[in-house]
């Protein structure tokens, strides 16, 4: 296991120490954040961009100052994206410099696999836009946070965006829609919503599952063409992506009929087909590629100005980029919030900022002084809702660059809610879990 050590915040006083030597008090000062990653594999150009920015919100957190003083420190491990390495990279790392705050997993199976051991060990899972869509549902897992949408509000606003385009839901009916879909359950996440929106509307829905990790589809492609869809939903990650798209070109499908979700719409995904992707539309998890937001200004300014920042600087503000510093930024906040009722200024264990993370409440007035202006909407959990808010946008590729094509949409309660909950229920009976109860909510 390829374990890179990221350690911050840690004055050295004698050249030649290593962060191994740090002391057990000054550990005691900081706070750790364990970060699973994979720099390496088929899903590499993804995941780069999104731990580069994930490393360096958490450096700008120590040169502002740290978490009302308390300084951060990180450590990554490689998962590959494969869930077995994932549990291993937890079971590593969920003991060290004190003990871990929070895991982002950064893989659906790897979340999988998590959930079961989150609540035995009271460690906190962010999945801010991944992971299982039921566990939004706060009442039933205590310890996950798919903060800021899941799968199913992704789903849910491409299809209002496509109804809208159609001019009404009403003209969905009889209308194909296909569903191309990495082949793991990252992939499986949108079909019941998809499913429960297509018996609602009368649209017609097929699935075509594409084996990881995704370079082989000319056979997914020839049934598109048979088929003759009236839009593409791609559901791809990686590699998958830019197949997708080169082979969309290849048979002649209009990419301005193709839209993916949130982890299909990256410069990775596009860069490489350049104007052969021209028109493509994605969803968006909120932002987009923010180069002119403040926080991309401010880590340009005191990160990468200084050579103290991660990767390229061309890349700080692109999309992945952007997941990673809000996800970061999701991390960090919780803790702030927690500390505000366990004590400012000091480490907050995993279970205090799990407490953090149900009582988050990101105003636009706090999101702006991060330097969020402009690329989020306000996010408030709660002990039932531990997403926080469903909003979201469509931007488009136009040959050379992300643009925005669409307002904000929101996803629709009246739909979602019913099946989280039923979904939530279903895996509490499944393994035996009970909902908490109004009292375990004020804890």
């Amino acid at each position: 296991m390829k374990i890179r050590n990221l350690v911050l915040g840690v004055t050295v006083a004698c050249a030649g120490l290593t962060s191994a030597l740090v002391t057990t008090a000054a550990q005691a000062q900081e706070q750790f954040f364990p970060s699973l990653v994979y720099r390496t594999g088929a899903y590499a150009p993804n995941g780069v961009p999104f731990a580069n920015g994930y490393a360096d919100y958490l450096k700008l957190t120590n040169a502002r100052g740290g978490i009302n003083g308390v300084k951060v420190v990180f450590e990554e491990c490689e998962t590959g994206y494969a869930t077995d390495r994932g549990v291993e990279c937890y079971e590593r790392l969920k003991g060290k410099n004190g003990g871990a705050t929070v895991f982002q997993p950064l893989s659906t199976g790897i979340t999988f696999a998590l959930t079961e051991k989150a609540p035995v060990d009271k460690i906190p899972l962010i999945t801010a836009g991944y992971g299982r869509s039921e566990s939004a549902d706060g009442g039933v897992f205590k310890w996950n946070f798919p903060i800021a949408g899941t799968y199913w509000v992704a789903a849910d606003v491409l299809i209002q965006h496509i109804a809208k385009k159609e001019g009404g839901l009403d003209k969905l009916k009889g209308k194909k829609i296909t569903l191309i879909y990495h082949d793991s359950p990252y992939g499986k996440e949108p079909i019941p919503l998809l499913e429960e929106r297509a018996a609602m509307h009368g649209f017609q829905l097929s699935v075509l599952p594409v084996t990881h990790p995704g370079v082989e589809q000319k056979a997914t492609w020839l049934q598109v063409r048979q088929n003759r869809p009236d839009y593409v939903l791609l559901w791809g990650w990686g590699v998958m992506n830019s197949t997708a798209l080169k082979e969309a070109q290849a048979t002649g499908y209009p990419r301005e009929k193709m839209y993916g979700v949130w982890w299909a719409g990256a410069e990775p995904d596009v860069k490489d087909v350049g104007a052969g992707a021209k028109g493509y539309n994605a969803i968006t998890m909120q932002h987009g590629t923010e180069t002119n937001s403040d926080v991309v200004k401010e880590i340009l300014t005191k990160l990468h100005a200084k050579n103290e920042g991660t990767g390229p600087k061309e890349e700080v503000g692109q999309v992945l980029y952007m997941r990673g510093l809000m996800s970061a930024m999701f991390a960090v906040e919780g803790v702030r919030a927690a500390q505000e009722r366990f004590g400012k200024g000091k480490v907050m264990t995993a279970e205090q900022a799990r407490w953090g993370y149900e009582n988050l409440n990101l105003t636009q007035d706090k999101l702006n002084a991060l330097g969020f202006k402009n690329v989020m909407r306000p996010i408030s959990t709660s002990c039932q809702d531990h997403m926080g808010a469903a909003w979201a946008r469509i931007h488009t590729w136009d040959g050379s660059k992300w643009v925005f094509s669409s307002d904000w949409y929101q996803a629709d309660d009246q739909i979602i809610k019913p099946m989280v909950k039923n979904a939530a229920d279903k895996y509490a009976a499944e393994k035996k879990w009970t909902r908490r109860s109004g009292q375990d909510c004020q804890s």
